[in-house]
């Protein structure tokens, strides 16, 4: 199920959002997942690196923040109403995240490994 997530196919042509949020989706890949289709189209969602702070340092997701798998449950601080992304290097981090975050009570998507990811970076 977790791979099914991860293939992206269609790029966004256009942000029809005027949401605060700091994430864009105008530069994104979509799934053809429904609800990771709604969250990126009405720019509800945030997208979490949960590599290591050098990690992240060396590339990530465009406006992706980062908050390591093992501080997450300490340091979220993101409203429990917007779709949250994770992903790490190889994937099993991220799969670490996405428990404690599921757990927590939030919607949680794990995008697995980064180099498997189609979405800009920087």
């Amino acid at each position: 199920m977790k791979k099914i997530i991860i293939i992206l196919v269609c790029i966004l042509l256009c942000s029809c959002s005027n949401n605060t949020e700091k994430t864009s989706t105008k530069d994104y890949v979509y799934s053809s997942d429904p609800i990771l289709e709604s969250a990126m189209l009405e720019n509800k969602f945030v997208i979490i690196d949960v590599r290591t702070k050098e990690e992240y340092n060396t590339g990530h997701i465009k406006d992706a923040i980062n908050i390591p798998y093992d501080e997450i449950a300490e340091k979220i601080n993101i409203s429990k109403n917007i779709n949250i992304f994770v992903y790490c290097r190889s994937g099993n981090r991220s799969s670490i995240a996405f428990k404690t975050l599921s757990d927590m009570g939030y919607k949680v998507y794990d995008l697995g490994a980064f180099n498997d990811i189609k979405l800009e970076k920087e």
